[in-house]
């Protein structure tokens, strides 16, 4: 039989845990967590009273996409077909969550488990270096839970932000070594970059990026570059309490969007319309999009993502923040399968509903 978990089971998992793996083990804490908090589904085989074995599943808030972040089947169950019906009991689950697509990371030396998913109908698509703790790398995999598959998307570099603050630079690193493919992404870059274009505060701590500042500073580098714009004013001041700061933000801002109309970089004020954003990506265009993180985190903050294609159904970004501590790794930000209602909510930012894209262009496109 296969149940959704309970306090009560928590004992045993913790003791199953113990026996099936040598590191990276759940602790009897984030076993409470995940069954009483979590948006997740802890699931568990039971025969006679006794666990055989257990799967997680995580969910992300606007996202229509899951991660089976655990799997473990005890020793004395296996060979049984335990952790296949886990697995599908697994993916039903994110069925009734609305979800299209599962993922998960597997150990590169583990071919048991590798067997087990390719003949389930998981396909690898990547590979995460030094993943586990023991330095082990990880083979990324993913299987569509529905008949529809998304489009093909373009080959997109990852780079995940190392700072709170730098998910603007991030973005235009992956959308500059997209359109250049050997372009540097390096921390030093990305601090660079925010220097370049940072607007000094933000609601608290460093300073965020604004649009205009991105735009810079991707044209100081030689990219062909345009703003898309819901207002033609500076940005984030709603949000900053203190006058001081606002004060500066503006100054900063305004001495941006002169000096990026001293360079012709050209605006649109227009709404931002996923699919505008749409067709300027299938021309080639990289758009860095502007969202509230509060749709994604529960966070009241603005943050930039990076755009790679729309489908009838979905919008499919790349975003640079990864939270392993948060049960949130580099797998669960590629090509991310977000509603097109869902992201026309999700792209605006603040009481007033602020909007903005950075529209990058490669290098060979100057007379496009």
């Amino acid at each position: 039989m296969i149940r959704a978990a309970t306090s009560a089971d928590i004992p045993a998992l913790h003791q199953m845990e113990q026996r099936c793996f040598q590191g990276d083990r759940i602790g009897t804490r984030s076993f409470r967590y995940l069954i009483s908090r979590a948006h997740a589904r802890v699931l568990v085989s039971e025969s006679a009273g006794s666990l055989q074995g257990y799967v997680v599943v995580l969910f992300r808030r606007g996202v229509s996409m899951a991660r089976l972040y655990s799997i473990a089947v005890d020793e004395t169950a296996r060979g049984q077909g335990v952790a296949a019906h886990l697995v599908g009991a697994a993916e039903q689950a994110a069925l009734d969550e609305g979800v299209v697509e599962m993922r998960l990371e597997v150990r590169q030396d583990n071919t048991a488990s590798q067997q087990l998913f390719r003949g389930l109908g998981y396909r690898p698509f990547g590979t995460y270096a030094r993943y586990y703790e023991d330095a082990a790398d990880a083979l990324r995999y993913h299987r569509y839970l529905t008949p529809a598959r998304p489009p093909t998307l373009a080959a997109m570099p990852y780079y995940a932000q190392t700072l709170d603050f730098t998910c603007g630079p991030a973005c235009l690193m992956m959308a500059m070594n997209s359109l250049q493919p050997g372009c540097t992404m390096d921390r030093r870059l990305e601090l660079r970059l925010w220097r370049e274009s940072t607007t000094v505060f933000m609601t608290t701590g460093h300073g965020g990026c604004g649009p205009h500042g991105l735009a810079l500073a991707a044209h100081r580098r030689g990219f062909p570059v345009s703003l898309l714009l819901a207002s033609e004013g500076p940005l984030f001041l709603s949000s900053v309490r203190s006058s001081r700061k606002r004060s500066v933000m503006q100054l900063v801002q305004e001495d941006f969007i002169e000096e990026a109309t001293e360079q012709g970089i050209a605006r649109t004020i227009a709404p931002v319309r996923p699919q505008d954003l749409a067709a300027a990506r299938e021309q080639g265009t990289v758009p860095l999009v502007l969202i509230s993180s509060f749709r994604l985190y529960g966070e009241k903050s603005p943050h930039w993502v990076v755009m790679n294609g729309m489908d009838e159904r979905f919008v499919y970004l790349m975003d640079p923040f990864v939270d392993e501590a948060g049960g949130r790794s580099t797998t669960d930000c590629l090509n991310m399968p977000v509603p097109v209602a869902e992201f026309d909510r999700m792209a605006r930012y603040g009481r007033s509903g602020e909007q903005a894209a950075v529209l990058v262009r490669s290098p060979e496109r100057l007379d496009a």
